[in-house]
């Protein structure tokens, strides 16, 4: 027999215990495990196990999912990842940016400047719990920050610190010959020396508007919003000839989940519970590039 899914296992505090509890939920679902290699470094564990699904259609593992998940196993997560997505010569990896490829909301950071931080804090929690309309939540937001002079945007720039294991995922990939895409409801302004940095191969976000050297509160053209990062992640992946069942999207928040079940696997990073609850496989620790033991790169 033949491995048709593969259960990856990552976590800070990984056990026996926790592993052998893992397999007795598996060999209650009937899955025969083919092979284990154990990877990772001082930072966490990896488990790699080459399983044989009877059902490995997208119901039997939605099924095998929601019983790894009600186990709530102490120490580790487990993504349940189709063998073709792992084996694809090529892949489309697609990631959100604000607390997903960097630490922090860079829409925070900037209303920082006009006094209105934790005012927009609270609104941009409550929008990436899915609580508000993106879009309405972004021109509300925005806002604030009209009048504030242009290089405000220099200075949040400089503020910015990319996720641990951000750069060192995309290095993976990219060595593999893999394609690497962000989308994200923050700025260009921002984002475009970031993707430059890392080498994306494409990258989307909105514009602030900028008239005689101030920001005027609003932003240009269509708002990207949790449709958008669809979008783009569908054309994209068009684009490359890559299929969707071999694309990874990673992110935190409710825009990002249309991208997220798009996707061949959505992975949730630190994200909250709305979208932990129906993303394929989350990350709950602070290393991004956990996601590459996920994708098999």
């Amino acid at each position: 027999m033949t491995s048709n899914v593969t259960a990856v296992s990552y976590g800070q505090n990984m056990t026996p215990n926790g592993l052998e509890q893992l397999r007795s939920v598996l060999a209650a679902h009937g899955a025969v495990v083919q092979s284990e290699d154990s990877l990772g470094d001082d930072r966490y564990g990896v488990h790699v196990a080459g399983l044989d699904l009877p059902d490995a259609t997208a119901a039997g593992l939605a099924v095998l999912r929601r019983a790894i998940a009600g186990t709530a196993i102490d120490g580790l997560d487990t993504a349940l990842v189709p063998a073709g997505l792992r084996a694809a010569e090529r892949k489309l990896l697609i990631m959100d940016v604000d607390s997903t490829l960097i630490q922090q909301e860079v829409i925070e950071l900037l209303a920082a400047y006009a006094g209105k931080r934790e005012e927009v804090a609270a609104v941009t929690e409550a929008a990436m719990r899915g609580e508000l309309d993106f879009t309405q939540s972004l021109h509300a937001r925005v806002a604030v920050l009209a009048g504030l002079p242009a290089d405000v945007v220099n200075n949040v720039r400089a503020e910015v610190k990319l996720s641990l294991g951000a750069a060192e995922l995309v290095a993976a990939f990219k060595k593999a010959g893999h394609v690497v895409a962000v989308v994200s409801g923050g700025f260009n302004q921002i984002l475009e020396p970031i993707a430059a940095d890392l080498g994306l191969d494409y990258w989307q976000a909105n514009e602030l508007e900028i008239v005689d050297g101030a920001l005027t509160g609003k932003v240009l053209g269509a708002v990207v919003d949790r449709a958008a990062k669809e979008k783009f992640l569908r054309e994209w992946a068009a684009a490359e000839g890559i299929a969707l069942e071999h694309t990874i999207a990673v992110g935190d928040g409710a825009n990002d989940l249309d991208m997220l079940g798009a996707a061949g696997i959505g992975i949730a990073f630190n994200a909250k519970p709305a979208v932990r609850a129906v993303a394929d496989a989350a990350v709950n620790m602070p290393y991004l590039d956990a996601v590459r033991y996920v994708a098999g790169v």
